[in-house]
């Protein structure tokens, strides 16, 4: 994903958000990042979490814009790093119902699923 542009943000109806990455061409489809929780936007200084008001203009503010890292370890979560801010999904074990996040649409057909208890999330397991 480094290097990719995310290009969009999809609310899907108080359940979850999605976020599009351009992705290798010829792939057949984007890179989509699903997060079943809301991910905390940071910009400079500042932290949005969902009950913030501003909280979906933070996130479209987000785009487009350019992958520079990504991260996710144990205790902390996942963390993507743009250019124009940074996307983390570390949730508390009551805002988890079953899955946590969902990547897919690279080229190689790889993809993956964070669940809490396991991975990235054994801390909430």
């Amino acid at each position: 994903m480094v290097g990719d542009r995310m290009y969009s943000v999809e609310f899907v109806l108080n359940d979850s958000v999605q976020f599009r990455f351009d992705g290798t061409p010829g792939a057949g489809s984007p890179v989509t990042l699903n997060s079943y929780v809301w991910p905390v936007v940071e910009v400079d200084a500042r932290s949005w979490r969902e009950s913030d008001l501003g909280y979906a203009d933070a996130l479209r503010r987000l785009t487009p814009g350019v992958v520079l890292s990504t991260s996710e370890a144990s205790g902390t979560g996942l963390r993507v790093v743009l250019d124009t801010g940074s996307l983390l999904i570390n949730p508390n074990a009551d805002e988890v119902y079953v899955e946590i996040a969902e990547i897919m649409g690279f080229h190689d057909g790889s993809w993956m699923v964070w669940r809490p208890g396991e991975d990235t999330f054994e801390d909430l397991g």
